[in-house]
């Protein structure tokens, strides 16, 4: 980039920078957003394909997981980068429709880029875009129907449509079932309305069993053993100690020095250390705990001492597992032995340390009001068990979705033509170049249920006119059933799907888009190359 001063370049970017201005900034970002929807759009839907994607390290990822895909690709075009946060933002906010957003995104750019070519200038279409995302949520709002967050059967749709398609789907309804399980024990409920954190819902995967092996732990598993072979394997009506504190002797602050000058101050010295270890031990076994799961460390002759006490100790256990066990149990954690009650210890019906998969795991179960919980994830190899971790996962967010606002709209692409149909009028009253825009915003919308009959094999052509043929006949919940080819009820298929996840993905692909149109100029600095300076001797040549 440089600039003329008297006939003179004077050089304002370093050497080796690029800028692309203009049309050229707008078209490059548009081709690479495009790029990258169009690499997750055969993933969309029931019939949808896995992605096999091998990092530089050779390790393997087998997914349909929009998300999963876009952060596990090395992305390097900045606007392409744009795509990766919208599904990183969905998948965040709402767990789920992370891949209706990136295809979403693509087809709106993709039409902006033709109003472009017509000379419509970016803000008129941005301005277009926002009118239309307004009235496409308040469309969608309008169709949605309220149902009662504590209807399981409901919450377990919600779930199997939200899985159907992935990894995981030969084992939907097993999971799905587990997945409200696990919500409505840690949701909680205040003046009729619920409030769910689904970090309250722990996945542990281990390989090994099938799928169906997994099960709802009502309480918290911990990927720990226990510190000392002697001491119990399991614990009924445990009383856990929840410890952020070492067991073991403490270092002076500050720099200090022992000089022991006879073999008795050593043997002082010595029994000293050991009566505060079994001073420490003494204090836990005082209270009546009879486990004790530590954040840190424990010595071993602090080991030796708790396993003659016949209490269950497991060490160095993360600081989110405690915050898990002190909801499940109902004990405190403490900072401070000395602070340890009989007042602050958990209870649970079993402690038991088992093994799965070769590895020794300590089950905090038959907790009696758990506010947290775990589900052991099994599966037959690592990428199935994987696989069905993160169908689990967004299966969880949606359910808890839900629960927080009670409202589905239908699946199948019926939603979405429920809302082109409406934008199509809208359009006609905005009139001028903002119609335009409204009506771009209405054929990008039409990429979903288009994508969802492409993956499912059927004609795309034929299966959006009887789609729009049956919305404008019988109403917003008919939507293509992609099993049998055919436009059905979506309400009566159990096809459903959250509102919150529906939004969610038209606000993320809608701002996106409007990031990516307003940019016309790309001004990219380049690294010196790592052979050395530019213009400086390499020397001789071997």
């Amino acid at each position: 980039m440089a600039a003329q001063l008297g006939g003179t370049p004077v050089l304002i970017l370093k050497e080796g920078s690029e800028r692309t201005r203009g049309r050229d900034a707008q078209k490059n970002n548009i081709m690479a957003a495009k790029v990258i929807a169009e690499s997750v759009r055969t993933t969309l839907g029931p019939r949808g394909m896995d992605k096999m994607l091998v990092d530089t390290l050779g390790d393997v990822v087998i997914t349909n997981d929009g998300a999963t895909i876009l952060d596990e690709m090395d992305v390097e075009h900045p606007a392409a980068k744009m795509l990766v946060e919208v599904a990183k933002t969905q998948d965040e906010e709402v767990g789920d429709g992370t891949t209706s957003a990136v295809v979403l995104a693509g087809e709106l750019l993709s039409q902006a880029e033709e109003l472009l070519n017509q000379d419509v200038h970016a803000t008129v279409i941005i301005k277009g875009y926002r009118m239309a995302q307004t009235k496409a949520l308040e469309i969608l709002d309008s169709v949605a129907k309220k149902i009662d967050p504590t209807d399981n059967k409901t919450l377990t749709n919600i779930a199997i449509t939200s899985m159907t398609g992935k990894g995981a789907e030969s084992a939907r309804e097993e999971l799905a079932s587990l997945a409200v399980k696990g919500i409505k024990l840690v949701a909680e409920e205040e003046d009729g309305t619920f409030d769910v954190d689904t970090d309250h819902v722990k996945l542990e995967k281990k390989e090994g069993g099938a799928i169906t092996d997994s099960e709802l732990i009502h309480g918290i598993l911990i990927d720990k053993e226990r510190v000392h072979p002697s001491m119990p394997k399991r614990v009924e009506k445990a009383k856990i100690a929840l410890v952020n504190q070492a067991f073991e002797i403490e270092k002076t602050e500050t720099d200090a020095k022992i000089n022991i000058t006879s073999p008795d101050q050593l043997r002082n010295f010595l029994e000293e250390e050991e009566s505060m270890l079994r001073k420490m031990v003494d204090k836990v076994k005082t209270t009546g705990a009879n486990v004790l799961l530590c954040q840190k460390g424990i010595d071993d002759l602090a080991q030796h001492y708790l396993a003659k006490a016949g209490i269950l100790a497991a060490r160095r256990v993360k600081e989110s597992d405690m915050e898990k066990l002190s909801r499940a149990t109902g004990g405190n954690v403490v900072t401070s032995l000395k602070e340890l009650t009989k007042e602050d210890l958990g209870v649970a019906g079993t402690v038991e340390e088992r093994k799965i998969a070769g590895d020794d795991m300590i089950f905090v179960e038959k907790c009696k009001n758990p506010k947290a919980v775990t589900i052991l994830v099994r599966g037959g190899t690592e990428h199935v068990v994987d696989e069905t971790e993160r169908a689990l996962n967004d299966a969880i967010h949606v359910v808890a979705d839900v629960i927080k606002n009670p409202k589905i709209v239908a699946g199948g692409g019926a939603s979405e033509i429920a809302i082109v149909r409406e934008l199509d009028d809208y359009a006609k009253t905005v009139g001028g170049r903002e119609g335009l825009a409204v009506e771009a915003f209405s054929k990008a919308l039409r990429a979903i249920p288009r994508s969802l009959g492409e993956n499912a094999g059927l004609d795309p052509i034929d299966i959006m006119q009887d789609l729009v043929a049956a919305g404008a006949e019988k109403g917003p919940t008919m939507g293509i059933d992609v099993l049998t080819g055919k436009i059905k009820d979506m309400y009566k298929q159990n096809v459903i799907e959250a509102l919150g996840v529906k939004s969610q993905a038209i606000k993320s692909a809608c701002d996106a888009t409007m990031m990516v149109l307003r940019i016309d100029d790309v001004i990219a600095s380049k690294e010196l190359d790592s052979a050395g300076p530019p213009g400086g001797d390499m020397g001789p040549e071997y």
